[in-house]
């Protein structure tokens, strides 16, 4: 029987522990009851474990026991690594020493074969371990850019709940593990389980995107340049109207060359591209907090081609104004 190692780290919350648990209970008792010649072959077996073999604290202060302590070197088929549900990652890193055994039984396990699951920041921890570099990765959205820095030889893709490669399954937060969770029931028994319990736990299997629920400019002005910090707030004033760069260039005295290189340093995107993320925000807001159609929200941000801003729409949050309007507009 596939054996699952949950690894709990003390800051992550509780359901990351249990989330996986009440979702391998429930294959296992589908299991039982279906037409599986040999259910008990598949049945998933799990076991909770900390660094030190003792309970682990949440972050909401509950302490959860353990079956025992984390080892590189002990069988399993698939490790579960929780996430520490903290506000800064790299502060978080900056422990590094505590955490050395941890990745180094991350490592172990890779070597020996085990997949390797795990979500939000503790695509953090696998970064760390050397584990992900040029591997495919997601983490939280709001830790896409903190993550992209530390770690650019990984390939980050925010905008996706699950990614997997080379036995390296990733996932972005809190809901997503019960994808992430779903994703190593089909891995170790079988597909129409994974999809047999998501109907039974009424969870939409195929929500594959994130980017709809993305707040994209989060630490957008927290990169300490003043020129392009006056040139966003110049943009942000003006929507409404055809801003262009050469213009920007001119209020503030400097070359477009000069205004592209700063905003690549420190913001890693050209203004252009930086201008449209500003008209997409205002048109997400103008959607979850008004009932103003599509054609109104686009001659309110500065777009005057319906067409084209419903294509940049859905570029850059996976869905189209009405879908996203759908989801979370006023009800």
């Amino acid at each position: 029987m596939p054996l699952v190692r949950i690894w709990a780290v003390d800051g992550a919350l509780s359901s990351g522990v249990a989330a996986p648990v009440d979702i391998f209970l429930a294959a296992n008792h589908l299991a039982t009851l279906g037409s599986d010649p040999a259910p008990q072959s598949r049945l998933l077996q799990w076991k909770v474990e900390s660094l030190d073999g003792k309970p682990v604290r949440t972050a909401s202060g509950q302490i959860l026991p353990v079956d025992g302590q984390i080892s590189g070197s002990a069988s399993a088929d698939a490790i579960w690594l929780t996430g520490p549900f903290v506000p800064d990652a790299i502060r978080f890193l900056a422990s590094r020493h505590a955490l050395d055994p941890l990745l180094a039984a991350l490592q172990r396990q890779h070597e020996r074969g085990a997949l390797l699951a795990t979500y939000c920041t503790g695509s953090f921890l696998l970064a760390e371990a050397g584990l992900l570099h040029g591997k495919a990765a997601t983490t939280h959205w709001s830790q896409a850019a903190t993550f992209r820095s530390r770690y650019p030889d990984v390939r980050l893709k925010p905008e996706e709940i699950v990614t997997e490669q080379a036995g390296i399954l990733c996932s972005a937060a809190v809901t997503s593990y019960h994808n992430l969770a779903l994703r190593l029931v089909e891995k170790l028994a079988h597909a129409k389980l994974a999809m047999d319990t998501a109907k039974l736990m009424l969870i939409d299997r195929h929500r594959d995107l994130q980017s709809p629920y993305a707040g994209g400019l989060q630490g957008a002005f927290e990169h300490g340049d003043d020129l392009v910090a006056q040139a966003q707030r110049w943009m942000a004033k003006r929507l409404k109207e055809g801003i262009s760069i050469s213009e920007l260039s001119r209020q503030l005295a400097v070359s477009e060359r000069t205004l592209n290189r700063r905003f690549k340093q420190a913001l890693g995107e050209p203004p252009v591209k930086h201008l449209q993320s500003l008209r997409i925000e205002m048109a997400k807001r103008l959607f979850e907090t008004t009932r103003a159609t599509s054609e109104v929200v686009c001659g309110r941000i500065g777009y005057s081609d319906v067409a084209t801003f419903r294509e940049l729409f859905k570029r850059h949050t996976g869905v189209t104004p009405s879908e996203y309007r759908r989801r979370f507009g006023r009800r």
